[in-house]
């Protein structure tokens, strides 16, 4: 997300990055101007033209300069007092911790998607499904202290064919086997392992039998065949699939996609293209998909990214030039209840050693101290998931610092 009018001021954009030639050129932007923004206007990356249609549509909303805070935070603070810095910061794999828990002061054990799959999965009744599936294997955003996500294989596999039990015919009292195992699985449950075994395969058993039957709910709009692509229109499939078998009645669900190789040290312009490209068509197709099933108002997507990168380059050369770890990011939030068009939060001073750097002196990098946290922005969305006030507390136990 890219200052437009902005590009070529003194000690902005281009000037940073234009030298080193990691700047993406002026014309190539894709333009849009936020309702907010009194009229300034911002340039999306080349690569993301599906987005630009979709925030000018106000289906797409940016959400500026978030990221992971132990509390409210300024530059002489961050300075001055390291111990009010989020733990381990600028380390991949704690800020994905943090980004995925919320928490930001110690190593999290547990993630803001399954802690509200905790207080939400009573709405579901006895549905055969578990709230939360992840199309990108375990990860901690989906795992609460009772929750445990279904993990399935994205797409092409079928739905009917994402856990194929050998052995094992529905309805079990046709097959010996199936009895047995049954019976086996009834025994020593007293023990806590053995129960969470038999636990597990429960669920394993009950959502195969629920997806055996879904290979009819196929999606009609066209998904690129890309990592997120295939991911998301797994989503749509299974989202169809609970709109056409009312016995699977689950009335919240929440989804967890991963893309990852953003990572440029080097050769930033190329790979960024090439993964934000791919973001853009498959998040498109999704919400095509989700106005042709007609949910489009019930389907909210967002994004979630362990920090930005540095606004000073590292190296020099197209091919060669990239950047380093930072801080406060940009996210995307998208679907028909979103209010798009527009950003919230703030837009960080583009600035080497200005007010939203973490550095000053001679070696600024353009780190931006987040003005918006992980915290609220979770909350926001939990609290359209539909947790009450208190719930969100619980959820988010450090929303009240924000």
């Amino acid at each position: 997300v890219i200052p437009y009018d902005d590009y070529n001021n003194p000690g902005g954009y281009n000037a940073v990055r234009g030298a080193s030639q990691l700047a993406i050129s002026q014309a190539s932007l894709n333009q849009i101007s936020p309702i907010s923004a009194g009229g300034r206007k911002f340039g999306l990356h080349p690569g993301m033209v599906e987005m630009k249609a979709l925030f000018d549509q106000q289906k797409l909303a940016v959400l500026c300069n978030v990221g992971t805070l132990n509390e409210p935070l300024t530059k002489s603070q961050y300075q001055s007092t390291p111990s009010k810095r989020p733990y381990q910061l600028f380390s991949h794999s704690d800020q994905v911790t943090q980004q995925q828990s919320s928490v930001s002061n110690v190593p999290g054990d547990s993630g803001w998607g399954g802690r509200t799959s905790d207080i939400m999965f009573g709405v579901n009744g006895s549905a055969p499904l578990p709230m939360i599936v992840s199309l990108a294997g375990t990860s901690l955003f989906a795992t609460g202290q009772t929750t445990r996500p279904l993990a399935i294989s994205p797409a092409p596999t079928l739905l009917s064919n994402v856990l194929v039990l050998n052995s094992y015919s529905f309805p079990p009292s046709t097959d010996a086997r199936s009895r047995a195992f049954d019976q086996i699985r009834a025994l020593d449950n007293e023990h806590r392992l053995i129960k969470a075994a038999s636990d597990v395969s429960a669920q394993a058993l009950t959502t195969s039998q629920a997806l055996s039957n879904s290979a009819s709910f196929e999606v009609t709009t066209i998904f690129p065949g890309t990592s997120l692509g295939n991911q998301l229109k797994q989503v749509a499939r299974l989202i169809k699939a609970n709109q056409a078998q009312p016995a699977l009645n689950l009335k919240r669900q929440i989804f967890f996609c991963s893309i990852g190789g953003f990572d440029h040290h080097s050769g930033q312009i190329g790979g960024q293209n090439t993964l934000l490209t791919q973001v853009s068509q498959a998040l498109k197709a999704f919400y095509d998909e989700t106005v042709t099933q007609g949910i489009s108002q019930q389907v909210t997507t967002f994004t979630l990214s362990d920090f930005g990168r540095t606004f000073y380059p590292a190296g020099s050369g197209s091919g060669a030039v990239g950047s380093d770890h930072a801080w406060g990011n940009h996210a995307f939030i998208l679907g028909g209840a979103v209010r798009g068009g527009d950003f919230y939060g703030t837009y960080p001073t583009l600035a080497l050693g200005g007010p939203d750097d973490t550095d000053s002196g001679s070696g600024p990098r353009g780190r931006w101290i987040p003005t918006t946290s992980i915290e609220q922005y979770g909350a926001t969305l939990a609290s359209w998931y539909g947790l009450t006030s208190s719930q969100v507390s619980t959820v988010f136990p450090f929303i009240n610092r924000f």
